[in-house]
């Protein structure tokens, strides 16, 4: 009858837990040993985490085992402590930590992202398939990503995991978790700072990550959806709402316009990021989406605006004295991006700058803010980009079309450069007014070696430049700059290439890049000098400081 049967029957696994001194090797010699680590038998758990189990575990997977044993056997323990380590109990019980209301502690947070990490590497399917299976996960990492171990985590899942079909079915499902979204949702003034410049980051490397992947595996059966989404219109104006409606920060704008400089990004050499070993040392060109250049455009009217009236800023005590209106970090960003845009040469947004007037605001800046070399760098690139691009790429529009309309704005752009900016009589007026400064005893104004240039590049395009014949020297002016030019800017550029020869071949940075695609190649004396002088600069100031431009702009605090 049933009563003569014990119902409550206990595992052999709980009778060898009930003994003192059972060892872990009593425990995996049971056959029922995994079967009840995956019941989450709760005793069996706790005895596995101890610290001297798990590192037997540990031992067991990256030890040789004896080689005289029977080979049926001896690799028994080592595939048994391989089931339990990655079982999903054992990884319910790492889980739990996402689940510990923030902050997270920030040293803990980097063991667990890690040690997620590293088993995605080593057991991609199971873990992959453990966290898909917990509706939670993303929402949580999100939750903490104020925590940069956090960002880590996200991506491991986008650049560790192995081969492409499982690679793209995880980027698939985080596309349909609407992962990109939710990231540019945080990039908001209701935001605290960590979490907007972590979550501004993260966009940046997924954007970095996606494309270098797309560059170098092949054999990818279809694009990655991260990658469109972050390149859509709609995801690029949602982050610009994010920015400029209701109420404005510059913590907001910054971490906003650093997203939209890195879609910006035509080139990029393989020297940084997750992918080193694969890239380093290559350089990768990319095209620009025109989705991105269409959602920005409208826009630009704001970021005109950012650089009018920028986001209060209190005054600032500096080694020259107190600067009552610092330039600050969104207007430094909002130039960046200025620069980034024309040298796209995108006809339209040329058109929309040049109504806007934006370069005669830039250049206001330009002169106003004399020690700002970041601004002064941002504005001589703009200028670059005007002098030396072809019009539309040197196609002119079919007559009566949008194309010639765009193109004749293209060459609106130019004269205005000279008219209406001023450019050449507002070089001429500075530069008398720094030899008067000097002449009475005072310092040479900090943006001397950028007007240098500039007035460089100007004289060389006149000369060579694509767009020579239509650079005009305005009547008024014309004199003194041909005698500017044949005495004061030839004997500044002699002066200043005494050293030159011993100095020339100074490694390059990111930015010295930028100048070389800026102006043309030929190597006359005048490149040389522009070629010298921010080799010099930028050599001087990472060995003095130890970061560059990009990493200097993201720290709010110095900006001036």
């Amino acid at each position: 009858m049933f009563w003569k049967f014990d119902l409550n029957t206990t595992s052999h696994v709980d009778k060898l837990l009930d003994k003192e001194d059972v060892t872990l090797e009593e425990l995996m010699d049971e056959d029922d040993v995994l079967q009840e680590c995956k019941a989450q038998n709760r005793r069996l758990l706790d005895f596995l985490c101890q610290q001297q189990c798990m590192e037997q575990l540990v031992t067991l997977i990256t030890h040789e085992p004896p080689v005289d044993m029977d080979e049926k056997v001896r690799f028994k323990y080592p595939n048994t402590a391989c089931e339990l380590l990655t079982s999903d109990a054992l990884l319910n019980i790492l889980y739990e930590f996402l689940e510990h209301e923030p902050p997270l502690n920030p040293l803990l947070a980097s063991f667990f992202s890690k040690t997620i990490g590293n088993l995605i590497a080593r057991k991609t399917e199971q873990v992959i398939s453990f966290l898909r299976k917990k509706d939670k996960f993303l929402s949580l990492v999100l939750k903490h990503i104020d925590t940069s171990a956090m960002m880590d985590l996200l991506l491991r899942l986008i650049s560790c995991v192995e081969p492409t079909a499982l690679r793209q079915d995880v980027l698939n499902w985080l596309n349909e978790a609407r992962i990109i979204q939710r990231l540019v949702e945080l990039i908001h003034s209701s935001q605290d700072e960590d979490r907007q410049s972590n979550a501004s980051q993260t966009l940046c490397d997924i954007i970095r990550l996606s494309r270098d992947q797309s560059t170098q595996l092949q054999d990818v059966p279809e694009p990655d959806p991260l990658l469109t989404a972050l390149e859509s219109q709609e995801c690029v104006e949602q982050l610009l709402r994010n920015m400029f409606d209701g109420e404005q920060s510059e913590t907001c704008i910054v971490n906003g316009t650093q997203v939209l400089l890195t879609l910006l990004e035509t080139r990029r050499s393989g020297v940084e990021g997750l992918m080193d070993s694969y890239t380093q040392g290559f350089e990768r060109s990319y095209t620009v989406s025109s989705s991105i250049l269409h959602g920005i455009e409208p826009r630009l009217k704001d970021f005109h605006q950012l650089l009018l009236r920028p986001p209060k800023k209190p005054a600032i005590l500096t080694t020259l004295g107190v600067l009552e209106e610092p330039l600050g970090n969104a207007r430094l960003h909002g130039s960046r991006l200025i620069a980034a845009l024309l040298h796209t040469n995108t006809p339209s947004i040329n058109l929309e700058l040049c109504r806007l007037g934006t370069m005669d605001l830039l250049l206001d800046l330009f002169f106003k803010y004399t020690w700002n070399n970041f601004l002064h760098f941002q504005v001589e690139l703009s200028i670059a980009a005007i002098l030396s691009h072809s019009v539309h790429e040197g196609k002119q529009g079919e007559p009566g079309t949008k194309d010639e309309a765009a193109s004749a704005m293209w060459n609106s752009l130019l004269p205005q450069l000279f008219q209406k900016c001023c450019l050449l009589q507002r070089i001429l007026d500075a530069w008398e007014a720094n030899d008067k400064i000097q002449a009475e005893g005072g310092r040479r104004r900090g943006n001397m070696g950028h007007l240098t240039r500039i007035a460089n590049a100007v004289v060389h395009n006149m000369e060579k430049g694509p767009m020579q014949a239509q650079i005009k020297l305005p009547e008024d002016c014309r004199g003194r700059w041909e005698s500017f030019v044949e005495e004061t800017l030839t004997e500044t550029n002699r002066r200043n290439t005494v050293d030159l020869v011993s100095t020339h071949h100074l490694h390059s940075s990111s930015e010295d890049e930028d100048i070389e695609s800026a102006f043309p190649n030929e190597l006359t004396l005048q490149q040389a000098f522009s070629e010298y002088q921010i080799q010099q600069m930028t050599a001087n100031f990472v060995d003095q400081f130890g970061f560059n431009d990009e990493e200097f702009a993201d720290q709010d605090d110095n900006i001036k």
